[in-house]
């Protein structure tokens, strides 16, 4: 299950996608993702759907691979679609015990389920679509304006995109620690919910082992290649905008038109 969480992982490609601007694709996804919890109606998710569908396409990269992603995530969905459709008041359908599952909880728990879908695939398609350097020169690039009020725009870059990064490596290492505890007797699969979440503390020792170490190691090798921040720095590709960076944000300002029209409109 931890190899199907893709936060963090790339897909190589050249595709429109992976060409487009760091920047503006996460202009995009940050717009996207407030755009989604401003739905209200059903509607706007066929266009929302559509959006997402293009650009999966357009990416190249294996539906499959790409929602595979939601997997770790199943019972977190689930637990919120139940807790919003029993906690929500409104006309009553039936009523299981002293539970009441209501007409409005049903749409709102829909509502939660569906944000939490097209989140995940959302951010999702960002990483597997930008290279690391690409997304912290992006990401750099967008916190720029900050350093006017001294904001380290570099440092912070360099930071998020490292932590980012470093998922798919943790959740690796975690998985041969399991293996390696396994072949030596742990159990992590018997029991209920609640045995097998304990069973998994063992593995925070090693794993944060692991972590400091490979964080040092990377710090040791960033020093033995000079590196010094991004004061004075150099790119040997400079970002810049082009037709299809402007198509892309027009298209997303669209859907978002769309979605504001149906909640605030319609």
């Amino acid at each position: 299950m931890l190899k199907d969480i893709t936060i963090g992982q790339y897909f190589p490609g050249e595709t429109v996608i992976h060409k487009l601007d760091p920047r503006v694709k996460i202009a995009i996804t940050f717009i996207f993702l407030i755009a989604i919890f401003l739905i209200n109606k059903f509607i706007p998710y066929i266009f929302v759907v559509a959006f997402l569908g293009s650009a999966i396409a357009l990416s190249k990269v294996p539906p499959k691979f790409i929602f595979k992603g939601l997997k770790p995530l199943f019972v977190i969905i689930i637990i919120t679609f139940l807790l919003n459709v029993f906690m929500t008041k409104g006309e009553v359908i039936f009523k299981i015990w002293f539970l009441s599952v209501t007409k409005e909880g049903l749409i709102q728990a829909t509502f939660m389920a569906l944000r939490l879908i097209f989140l995940v695939v959302g951010t999702s398609l960002l990483t597997l679509t930008t290279s690391p350097i690409s997304l912290t020169d992006g990401i750099e690039k967008l916190l720029n304006p900050l350093k006017k009020i001294g904001v380290p725009a570099h440092e912070l870059a360099m930071m998020m995109t490292i932590a980012l990064r470093f998922i798919p490596t943790l959740l690796e290492e975690t998985d041969k620690i399991m293996k390696a505890q396994m072949a030596r007797g742990a159990d992590f699969e018997s029991g209920n919910f609640l045995s097998r979440a304990k069973s998994l503390v063992p593995l925070l020792v090693p794993l944060f082992i692991s972590a400091f170490r490979r964080a040092d190691e990377l710090a040791m090798a960033m020093e033995a290649r000079c590196y010094r921040g991004g004061e004075n720095r150099t790119r040997m590709k400079q970002l810049s905008m082009h037709t299809r960076d402007f198509g892309a944000l027009a298209l997303t300002f669209c859907l978002v038109g769309i979605i504001v029209t149906s909640r605030y409109v319609l």
